[in-house]
Formats: structure tokens, sequence, C-alpha cells
């Protein structure tokens, strides 16, 4: 590492100001920073500074985004291998090595447009660059369907950055979840691509590798229950508790192994890095409007689903796990986030069982409630000043 630090050091001067390579000065910073802790310090006041910057941060969810997206890459592979009927002639790295084929393009494209619009505007505006889509980048690419075409994932990575990020001002000034803002315009700009029956299981051979399917369709398990009593699998047959833990269904490439996003929720709880409030009051959220929805809706099929069906099954663990807890985007007040999460989860349930067209509902959940989040602040501390204020008077 000193031999890297060394090396830095000596090519930074075409970088900076009056450099040969001057153009590049933010593309050169953040690669920087992100190898090594900055050492500027405070001119004046009082500060006190640790190795946790944003960027340590930013990583440490992308280290718990790993499990779901290992999981997630072998699912690819076990879906196509069922949909072929070939799994048990499959091994399990044929399978993994399959879907990661698949899902690096998407990884790739995710970076390349999101990160170049970034390095694009911190260079025009003279600024640093902004390390927030450390995480978005990989979070897009997670949460859509496995069949939605690259260059649709390019239009929603650059629409969810320019109007949802840099015009409110980059990282840390956006109100709605970027990576929620690039699924939220594919399902309205390109509705076929991200619901329906078709988009949800690779279909085609890839280097020699997985099975071409003709003309095979397969719809979530939760679009199986908004319509029956079961939620089925890729072969046909009802899917069981143990498929649904670990993941082995269709569904968005990151969202559908509650085991991998839970290693994931203990690495940020752990670290400190998401709130266990907002993450906890997700679920009592999402268990309370389950339970109202089964005993006043007797004649729906989705309302009578079990809570815990409703909690392991599409992105309900994962949004309450990534999305729900983006400190820029959730309440900040303590109070805040139990009210927060608890209307991320009443909300996502009331979707799922009011609207069965669309039996998602996490994301349109977490988007209002992204909205919604400012003013539960202002309420929470204004409703503690006026409780001051009152005590104030009666000591006088």
């Amino acid at each position: 590492m000193k031999f890297l630090r060394n090396y830095i050091d000596k090519i930074k001067p075409n970088f900076e100001e009056g450099g040969k390579l001057h153009a590049f000065r933010s593309l050169f910073d953040g690669f920087e920073t992100f190898l090594f802790v900055p050492n500027d310090t405070a001119k004046s006041g009082v500060n006190i500074h640790d190795a946790i910057d944003s960027k340590r941060i930013m990583s440490l969810v992308v280290i718990a985004l790993i499990p779901a997206m290992l999981v997630g890459m072998y699912n690819i592979g076990y879906q196509n291998a069922l949909a072929a009927g070939t799994v048990e002639a499959t091994t399990w790295f044929s399978m993994f090595l399959y879907g990661l084929l698949v899902m690096l393009p998407k990884i790739a494209v995710s970076y390349i447009v999101g990160l170049g619009i970034e390095f694009t505007v911190a260079q025009w505006k003279n600024e640093e660059i902004h390390e927030g889509f450390l995480v978005s980048g990989i979070l897009i690419p997670m949460i859509v369907p496995v069949g939605c075409p690259l260059w649709i994932l390019a239009l929603a990575t650059a629409f969810a950055v320019i109007f949802a990020k840099e015009v409110f001002g980059g990282t840390g000034m956006n109100i709605v979840n970027v990576a929620l803002i690039a699924r939220a315009f594919i399902f309205f700009a390109y509705p076929s691509v991200i619901s329906g029956d078709s988009v949800w299981v690779a279909t085609e051979s890839i280097c020699g590798l997985g099975a071409n399917v003709d003309g095979y369709t397969c719809a979530t398990a939760l679009q199986h229950l908004a319509n029956g009593p079961e939620a089925i699998g890729a072969s046909g047959a009802a899917l069981t508790t143990c498929d649904m833990l670990w993941g082995l269904m269709p569904g968005s490439i990151g969202e559908t192994s509650v085991v991998a996003i839970a290693l994931g929720a203990i690495l940020l709880l752990w670290t400190g890095v998401a709130s266990w409030k907002t993450m906890l009051s997700v679920f009592v959220g999402g268990i309370a409007m389950s339970l109202l929805f089964q005993h006043t809706m007797p004649e729906s099929a989705i309302a009578q689903v079990p809570f815990w069906q409703h909690l392991i099954l599409g992105g309900f663990c994962f949004g309450a796990v990534f999305m729900a807890t983006d400190p820029v985007t959730s309440a900040r007040t303590e109070v805040g986030k139990y009210i927060y999460g608890f209307g991320i989860g009443a909300m996502a349930i009331l979707i799922r069982v009011l609207n069965p067209g669309y039996p998602e509902g996490m994301m349109l959940a977490i988007l209002l409630m992204n909205v919604t989040a400012p003013f539960i602040d202002y309420c929470v501390v204004q409703s503690n000043v006026n409780a001051r204020a009152k005590r104030l008077t009666k000591k006088n």
C-alpha cells in the first residue's frame, strides 16, 4: 500500500490546477479517496474526524449486498435449468456461472451510465465526485427482472441519476431513492418489461451455458398468490417454505433470497449503517396490515395470504433492509423512523391487496414515504418544541 500511496502522490500534480490532466481531476480525486482516507483537516472550529466517511459507508452497503447478489446469480441459472428440465444434469457451478454472465452486463451498464453522468457533472461543476452511486449502481441491476433489456436499463439509470439526484444537488440532497426511481421509470415507461410472466426467467443460452427455452413464461410467486391459493415456481409445482427462504423462485435478481438478505441486514445493523428502528417498523407495519386484511377481506385470495408469506415474498425484505434504511431519503428523527418504517410496511401490503394487477407494492410504498419523510420529521421536531415550550410555561 505504501508503494501505491507514493505512486498516487507522484502523479497527483498532473491532475491539479494547471496540470496537463486537469480535465480528469474529479475522476482522479474519486479514485484516490476511494483507495485512501482523505488527509484534509478542518481549518477552524472544533471537529472530530474518524476513518468512516461516506465512501466507507457506501462500501459497507455494497459488501452487505454481495450475498443477495451471489444467490441471485445462482438462482438465474437454477430457474433456467428448471424451465429447460435439466436441473439434475446441470452442476451448481454451471448454474452460477450462467447467472454471472447474465448479471455482469447489467452491472456494467448501470455503472458506466451512472458514473459517467456523475463524472461529467462533477467535472462541469468543478466538484469532487459524489460517491452515492457506488450503492445505486449495484442496486439497480438487482431490483429489475432478469429479462430487462440493457438499453432500457441504461435509460432508466440515466433518468434516475439526472432527475432524482443531480437536479437536487447530488449525493445527500436527493429526496427519493435513486435506484427505485430507475425501477419506477421502467415500470411506467416500459411496463411489459417489469410485469407479466415472460421476464422473470432467463431463456437464452450464453457462451454454451444454460439452455434456450422457446416460448416459456412464468409469473412470480406473488402474481400466483394474487390469483390463487399457492405460490408456484418455474417447475409448475407449489413452492416450499425453503424455496421461499433461500430464494429459489422467479423474481427480481437480488430480491428473492431472505437468507442472503438477512446476512446483509446483520452487517448493516452491526456496523450501525442502517437503523434497526426503521427496519423493524417496516416488518411491524407489514404484519399489522396483513392481519387486518385477513380479518376484513375473506373473499380476496391475496388478502388471505399468511402474513409471513407477505414478508418473505417479493421485494419486501430487500426493501426493508436496503431501501427503507437509506439515510438520505428516510426519516432522521428517532420517533420519525418508527412512523416512517411502519408506513412503508403497511402501504406495501395495502398496494398488494387492493391492486392485484401490481402485487409487489414495496417500490411505490417506499417512494411515497420518501416524499413524506421530511414532513414526518417536521411534525416530530415541532411536537418536541411545543412540549418543551409548555414545560417552560408551567415553570414560569
